[in-house]
């Protein structure tokens, strides 16, 4: 089996087709499936969706884009705070997405900032891994991690795109780095060579849906089922099988996200 370990279920694009994207990653090999949280008024959303599929699993955070939104907390309690009353849900496994995105710099940096250092303290306080998103911010999102992790922050930097240099940094720290569909574009070459370099125990396969859709089904709707084609890259850029690429990111998801466990 597969895991897609980072996908949007909640997303208005899978709401009149669930029961289907899920069947359709089932008959794909896809065992289990991480549907992340970006905001936190939508993490009982999420929670609900959890629920309903034993193989679905959920994360509770906030996006850097919305770290604005958050910066006087939320339901009258300081966003720290809240995001510990939400991951008490036993089907949350992860704390996230969170992070810093200078590119976009929808929110301010400040309030990024402080919003992913509350989501640092609260995944080391529940022992509950960190999903980092970054994008020119490495600089920072290291600084954060040092700083106010001090080296107890675990997790995963989804949606890997960065350099060389932030991949390393982010291995030292004891991250796992998970690849997207964004590994099978053809302007990913400088990225393919990471994925050649890093070690099998360390990487994860996602979507990161609806979003990124891989090659083949580039300019459709991303799903969990398309989870395979970034897997099948994957081996063939490592020269191992395929069903060593199922493995080796399975058992490493299982052990990062130690607290999901699938019902039979």
């Amino acid at each position: 089996m597969l895991v897609d370990s980072h996908c949007h279920l909640n997303f208005p694009e899978f709401v009149s087709d669930l029961d289907d994207v899920l069947a359709r990653a089932k008959e794909n090999g896809i065992g289990a499936v991480l549907t992340v949280n970006t905001k936190l008024d939508q993490a009982k959303d999420l929670q609900t969706i959890a629920e309903g599929y034993p193989q679905v699993f959920c994360s509770v955070g906030v996006h850097p884009h919305d770290a604005i939104h958050y910066t006087s907390g939320y339901n009258g309690d300081t966003l720290y705070n809240q995001l510990k009353v939400f991951a008490q849900h036993p089907k949350v496994v992860a704390i996230g997405e969170t992070g810093l995105d200078y590119y976009y710099d929808n929110s301010p940096r400040k309030d990024q900032i402080s919003s992913f250092q509350d989501h640092i303290r609260a995944s080391i306080d529940l022992d509950l891994p960190l999903i980092i998103h970054t994008r020119d911010a490495d600089e920072d999102t290291i600084a954060c991690l040092k700083d106010v992790g001090d080296t107890k922050a675990r997790g995963v930097f989804h949606c890997f795109s960065g350099s060389t240099s932030l991949a390393h940094k982010a291995l030292e720290l004891g991250f796992y780095i998970s690849f997207s569909g964004i590994l099978t574009f053809k302007n990913a070459t400088g990225l393919r060579q990471i994925a050649q370099e890093i070690p099998l125990d360390r990487i994860l396969v996602e979507t990161d849906a609806p979003f990124l859709a891989p090659v083949p089904m580039r300019g459709k709707r991303n799903e969990p089922a398309f989870t395979r084609y970034t897997a099948e890259l994957l081996a063939n850029l490592r020269n191992i099988s395929y069903s060593a690429i199922e493995i080796a990111t399975t058992n490493n998801f299982f052990t990062l996200f130690s607290n999901a466990r699938l019902r039979s």
